[in-house]
C-alpha cells in the first residue's frame, strides 16, 4: 500500500483518483493551485455580464428545472439561490459516511476550480476551507436521482456553506452549520447568481462513491487471489494449473493471467503442495479451485474498464449551464449520471460472483466428504465441536446478500419535476447498493481466510508456502485462534476482516514472496494426464 499524500493540489485541469482518496480518507489538505483564482474569476465576470442582460439566461436569471422558462428579476435572484438549496437539501435517511461527503466535497471543489461553472472565487475558497477545517455536511441517505446531478446530497453540503444546516462532528452527533463554520473562522457564503446551481448539478457523489470502491476493490481482487490459493494448499488441490502457458497464450484476458500468475508464486515452495504430487489419482480439481483464476480475472477486467470510465468522468465538468471558452453560457445534459450508474452496477455482478466462489471453497473444506482428510467443520473435538460451520452460514448469508444488490439499480428510472426530467440515472443508488456489497466482500474473504488458515494448519507436520504462512501468521497475530476447542467466534471473523481492512495480510505476503525464489516450478504439464481419467469437463 503506497503511503497517501499529507496535501493535494487542485488546479484548473483536475484531480487523480488517488487525490479523491486521499482526501476523503486521509484528510488530505487541499491547495488551491496559483492560476485556479484568476481563471474562476475571470469566468465569474461572463456570468455577471449576462446577469445584467435583458437576454434571459438559464440558471442566471431564469427559474430552475420546470422553471426554466420564468424569468426572475435582479432583486430576487439572491433569494432564488438560496431557495434552491434550502428546498433541494430534502434528503432523508441515516448520514452517510464521512469519507463519502468528503470525496463529494472535493469533487464538486474540483468542478468549481476548473473555471466554467461561473461562481465567484470565494465560493471555491470557502468550499476548500470546509473541507481543511474538516467540516462534514450531514448528507442524508436518500434525495438523489442521479439526473441533474446528485442534487439532494450537493444541496446539503451547499446548504452548510451558507451557514445553515447540520454538520457531523467529530463525536457523529449533529451540530449547526453555522456554528461549526464560526469555530473554524469561515464565513458563510452569501450566494449570489448561477453559484446555487454550480453547487448542485454534478455527479461527485455516485463519482466519489465509484473512486473509493474502485481502490477498495483493487485491493480486495489481490485478496483473493491469496485466500483462493490457501484454499487450493488446503484442500490438496494442484498449482499446475496456474502455470502462465495455459493462460494469456490461450485465452488472453490480461485478469485471468495476472490471478494465475499470482496463484502461481503464492503457492511457490508449498510442502503441503508438493506433498500429493505423487500418488494422488486426482487428476483435476473442482472449479472453485481450477477455475479461480478465471473468475477473479474477470473482476479484474471489469476494474480496469471502469477505472476509465472513471478517469473520464473525473476529467469532466459537470454542470448545467456550463461556461464555454468563448464566454457562451450553455444549457447541456452532461449531469445525467448513467455512465457512472452503469459502471456501478457491472462492478456489483463480478463481485458477488467472485464472492459466490469463495463460499463455496470454503464449503468444501469443511465438508468431510470433499475436504480429502480434513475434520468435518474443521473442528478439535467431533460431536462436542461445531468448528466453523456457523462463519459459513454467515457467509453464505452475506454472498445471499451480494446476489440481490447485483441487481442494477440504473434500468430503473423513475420521471420528476413534473416530467421535465423524464430520465434519470440512479446512479448514486447504485454507488450505495455496491459500497454494500464491497463491505460484504471483504467479509467473505475474511471467512475464507480464516478456515483456510485453520485448515492448512491441520495438514501439519506439512507446512504451508513461504506466502501462505506468512498471512496465516498475521490473522494469529492479529487475535485468531488456530485449530483447538470452539471459542467466540465472531471477534475472530472481525479481527480478520480488519486484518484485511489495514492491509497487513497483503504487505506480509508481499514481504514474503520478496524472499521467495521463483525457481520452483510446478511439475510438467504433461505428467499431469498421464495414466488418469478426467472427473469433469
Amino acid at each position: 500500500m503506497t503511503t497517501p499524500p499529507a496535501t493535494v493540489t487542485l488546479g484548473t485541469s483536475g484531480a487523480t483518483l488517488d487525490d479523491v482518496v486521499a482526501v476523503a480518507r486521509h484528510d488530505a489538505r487541499v491547495v488551491l493551485a496559483d492560476d485556479v483564482l484568476e481563471t474562476v474569476g475571470a469566468v465569474r465576470r461572463h456570468v455577471e455580464a449576462l446577469a445584467e442582460a435583458e437576454t434571459p439566461t438559464y440558471g442566471v436569471s431564469t427559474g430552475f428545472g420546470a422553471l426554466a422558462d420564468k424569468h426572475i428579476p435582479l432583486e430576487s435572484r439572491a433569494q432564488l439561490q438560496k431557495s434552491l438549496i434550502r428546498s433541494h437539501a430534502a434528503g432523508m435517511g441515516p448520514v452517510v459516511e464521512r469519507e463519502v461527503v468528503r470525496a463529494l466535497m472535493f469533487l464538486r471543489a474540483t468542478t468549481l476550480a476548473s473555471g466554467r461553472t461561473g461562481v465567484r472565487p470565494v465560493v471555491v475558497e470557502t468550499f476548500v476551507a470546509m473541507l481543511n477545517a474538516g467540516i462534514t455536511p450531514a448528507v442524508r441517505e436518500f434525495g438523489s436521482l442521479g439526473c441533474s446531478g446528485d442534487l439532494a446530497p450537493l444541496s446539503h453540503v451547499a446548504l452548510a456553506l451558507m451557514g445553515e444546516g447540520d454538520v457531523v462532528g467529530t463525536d457523529g452527533a449533529l451540530r449547526p452549520a453555522g456554528e461549526a463554520l464560526a469555530e473554524a473562522g469561515i464565513d458563510p457564503v452569501e450566494l449570489r447568481e448561477k453559484e446555487g446551481l454550480a453547487l448542485v448539478n454534478g455527479t461527485e457523489g455516485m463519482l466519489g462513491m465509484l473512486i473509493m470502491a474502485l481502490a477498495d476493490l483493487e485491493e480486495l481482487a489481490d485478496t483473493v487471489d491469496l485466500t483462493a490459493a490457501m484454499s487450493v494448499e488446503a484442500l490438496l488441490g494442484t498449482d499446475r494449473v496456474f502455470v502462465p502457458e495455459l493462460h494469456l497464450p490461450l485465452r488472453p484476458h490480461p485478469g485471468q493471467a495476472t490471478s494465475a500468475d499470482r496463484m502461481l508464486k503464492i503457492l511457490v515452495g508449498s510442502p503441503i503442495v508438493a506433498s500429493h504430487k505423487e500418488g494422488d489419482s486426482r487428476v483435476q480439481d473442482a472449479y472453485s479451485l481450477r477455475c479461480a483464476p478465471q473468475v477473479a480475472g474477470g473482476l479484474r477486467d471489469t476494474l480496469a474498464y471502469v477505472r476509465t470510465v472513471a478517469e473520464r468522468e473525473l476529467a469532466a465538468t459537470v454542470d448545467n449551464p456550463v461556461v464555454l471558452d468563448d464566454g457562451r453560457v450553455s444549457s447541456n445534459g452532461n449531469f445525467h449520471g448513467a455512465p457512472v450508474a452503469y459502471v456501478l452496477d457491472f462492478l456489483a455482478i463480478p463481485v458477488a460472483d467472485v464472492a459466490s466462489m469463495s463460499e463455496r471453497r470454503t464449503d468444501r473444506m469443511l465438508d468431510p466428504a470433499r475436504s480429502h482428510g480434513l475434520p468435518a467443520f474443521l473442528v478439535d473435538d467431533p460431536g462436542v465441536d461445531s468448528g466453523m460451520m456457523i462463519a459459513q452460514y454467515t457467509q453464505a448469508g452475506l454472498v445471499s446478500d451480494m446476489k440481490r444488490l447485483a441487481v442494477p439499480a440504473s434500468v430503473d428510472s423513475i420521471p420528476s419535476s413534473a416530467m421535465q426530467e423524464d430520465h434519470v440515472s440512479m446512479g448514486w443508488h447504485a454507488a450505495r447498493k455496491l459500497r454494500s456489497a464491497v463491505e460484504n466482500f471483504r467479509r467473505v474473504l475474511a471467512v475464507e481466510l480464516v478456515a483456510a488458515a485453520r485448515a492448512i494448519e491441520l495438514r501439519a507436520p506439512l507446512q504451508p508456502s513461504a506466502a501462505t504462512g506468512a498471512a496465516v501468521r498475521v490473522i494469529r497475530e492479529a487475535g485468531v485462534p488456530g485449530p483447538g476447542p470452539d471459542q467466540y467466534m465472531a471477534p475472530q471473523l472481525a479481527a480478520a476482516e480488519q486484518a484485511l481492512r489495514d492491509g497487513s495480510v497483503l504487505a506480509a505476503v508481499a514481504e514474503a514472496l520478496a524472499g521467495v525464489s521463483a525457481d520452483a516450478e510446478p511439475q510438467d504439464l504433461a505428467e499431469e494426464s498421464e495414466g488418469a481419467e478426467a472427473e469433469g469437463h
